[in-house]
């Protein structure tokens, strides 16, 4: 409810957090916090932000988790379409947010 699909969020490092030190916050256009990246992929992407030029998107709600794409090296990323089937070096399958979908049009680390 604090972002719509496509809209932008800003990720801010945060290496003073109590609990780790390689949290990524998430906030909405509007500058509300609206949580953190997994405690799984916070170590990657937040190195990867201090080394690129990156830009992040809200992409959905499912439940009670929020899915945010990023995109390192300029330009905006792109929604999967989650009514299509998206394509995957195993073939075809139905969309999974917790699936890594690169955009086409970018690096396969671009997403």
């Amino acid at each position: 409810m604090l972002c719509a699909p496509g809209e932008p969020v800003d990720l801010r490092r945060e290496p003073k957090n109590p609990h780790d030190a390689n949290a990524v916050a998430v906030f909405s256009g509007r500058g509300v916090q609206m949580g953190y990246l997994s405690a799984e992929r916070a170590p990657l992407i937040g190195r990867r932000m201090q080394e690129d030029e990156h830009v992040a998107v809200f992409q959905a709600l499912i439940g009670s988790f929020g899915y945010v794409r990023i995109r390192f090296g300029g330009g905006a990323p792109t929604l999967p379409d989650p009514e299509a089937p998206t394509p995957t070096r195993s073939g075809p399958t139905s969309f999974d947010p917790d699936a890594f979908y690169p955009d086409p049009e970018g690096p396969e680390w671009g997403a």
